[in-house]
C-alpha cells in the first residue's frame, strides 16, 4: 500500500546527526551558528545581522509549514550536542509525489563532515522509503559551482537551468540549476551516501573546513 504523501514535522536521526522540527526554541543557537557571513553568499535572503532577523526567518518557515508547503528542520551535531544549521523539505507536491530539499546551511565547522552527509541520507531516505516519493530535487545558484559539484558527487542528475529564475535580496537576478534523484536511482544513491558516511566516520574530523560557497 502506498503511504500518504504528506511530509510533516518529524525527528530524523542517526549516529551523527539529528534533524528536529524547527522551533523558536532554536533561535539563539541558530543565530550563533549562522553568524558567518559567507554562509549567505548565495542565499535567497539577506544574512542575519540581529537575532530578530533569525526570529523572522524561523517564523516565516513555520508559517510555510502551517500552510503545508514546507517542513523545516534544525540540524544537530550529535557528537557536539549543539545546533549547527538548518534544512527543509519544500515545493511539496502530493499529487505528483515529489519534493525538494533545500534552504540548507551548516556552520563552517560542520561542513564536509559526517553531519552533512547524514542530513542528505536522512532526508532522502525518509522521502523515498517512508513517504513514497517518486522524485526528490535540489536547486542551486548557477554561480555556486561548489554546490553543483557536491550534488553531482552524490549521484544526483543535473536537469538544466531555469534562467532569470528569481530576484535575490541584493538585487541579483539568479539563474537556478536543478538536480534530481528519482525513485529508481535511490538504491544506488543511498549506497553511495552510506559509503561516504563510512569514510567520514573512519577518518579524523577536519580541523578547519573551508567556508561554504
Amino acid at each position: 500500500m502506498t503511504p500518504h504523501f504528506a511530509p510533516g514535522p518529524i525527528t530524523l536521526e542517526n549516529e551523527h546527526a539529528r534533524l528536529a522540527p524547527l522551533a523558536l526554541d532554536h533561535l539563539a543557537a541558530l543565530f550563533s551558528a549562522g553568524r558567518d557571513e559567507d554562509l549567505w553568499r548565495f542565499a535567497t535572503g539577506a544574512r542575519w545581522k540581529r537575532e530578530q532577523d533569525a526570529r523572522a526567518w524561523i517564523e516565516q518557515a513555520l508559517g510555510e509549514q502551517a500552510a503545508g508547503r514546507q517542513t523545516p528542520f534544525a540540524i544537530f551535531d550529535r557528537a557536539a550536542g549543539r545546533v549547527v544549521g538548518s534544512t527543509r523539505y519544500l515545493d511539496i507536491q502530493p499529487q505528483h509525489r515529489g519534493l525538494e530539499i533545500g534552504h540548507t546551511w551548516l556552520a563552517p565547522a560542520a561542513q564536509r563532515t559526517a553531519v552533512n552527509t547524514s542530513c542528505k541520507l536522512l532526508l532522502m531516505a525518509h522521502g523515498f522509503e517512508t513517504l513514497g516519493a517518486l522524485r526528490v530535487c535540489f536547486k542551486t545558484d548557477l554561480r555556486n559551482e561548489r554546490s553543483q559539484r557536491a550534488l553531482a558527487r552524490i549521484g544526483a542528475t543535473r536537469e538544466g537551468v531555469l534562467r532569470r529564475h528569481m530576484i535575490l535580496w541584493d538585487g541579483h537576478v539568479r539563474d537556478s540549476v536543478y538536480f534530481s534523484v528519482i525513485r529508481a536511482e535511490w538504491p544506488r544513491v543511498k549506497a553511495g551516501l552510506q559509503a561516504r558516511l563510512a569514510r567520514h566516520t573512519s577518518r579524523p574530523a577536519p580541523s578547519g573546513p573551508p567556508p561554504r560557497g
